[in-house]
């Protein structure tokens, strides 16, 4: 029978995924996610396999969270979704730049060499342009979009600006900036003034 673990799973989950984060699959070795987490090798390998096997679970639960988000948005009714695909646009006041996304940064990294991340990444990325397309359709059943307009194509503007952004944001470009582009793809897409 196996010794108890002596440490918290989520939290060394999280210290991993930030390091991860922060120099990348290949930049990243066991020894620094060892120094990170204040685990051993043998307790990282023993807890969560191989560094891959590692940053597949650290992935893969931030896709889920990615797409869980994403759903959420489009709960509420049809007269606020412009509303909420703004808010998801913007940028909290006093933001000043974070790691980014580790959704783009993986697959920016390793979607060519890693089949597994391409996959997950695009299940993922379809989650979030399927949850725009819809708020788009809620908002067009407002009357706040043309109902003529590509909900499919408008939604995918609003990911692709929401991807954008956030580069924005990581090589520091201000908050003021950012919600002003965030506005104007609104804004592009509304039929009227956004309330």
């Amino acid at each position: 029978m196996g010794r108890p673990r002596k440490f918290d799973e989520r939290e060394v989950l999280a210290t991993a995924r930030r390091v991860f984060n922060e120099t990348g699959f290949h930049g990243t070795s066991v020894d620094d996610l060892s120094r990170a987490t204040g685990l051993s090798k043998g307790s990282l390998y023993g807890a969560f396999g191989d560094k891959d096997a590692l940053f597949q679970r650290i992935f893969d639960d931030y896709c889920t969270s990615a797409g869980q988000d994403a759903a959420a948005r489009v709960e509420g009714p049809d007269d606020e979704a412009l509303n909420r695909l703004h808010a998801w646009l913007r940028v909290p006041d006093g933001h000043r730049g974070s790691l980014g996304c580790l959704l783009a940064k993986a697959t920016a990294e390793l979607a060519w060499e890693n089949e597994a991340i391409a996959a997950r990444s695009r299940t993922t990325y379809e989650i979030l342009l399927d949850s725009c397309r819809r708020l788009v359709e809620q908002a067009q059943r407002a009357g706040h979009v043309d109902p003529a307009a590509d909900a499919e194509a408008l939604g995918g503007l609003v990911v692709t600006t929401h991807r954008g952004i956030e580069a924005l944001a990581k090589a520091g470009v201000d908050p003021a900036t950012l919600n002003r582009i965030a506005d104007a793809a609104i804004d592009s897409i509304a039929l009227r003034v956004r309330v």
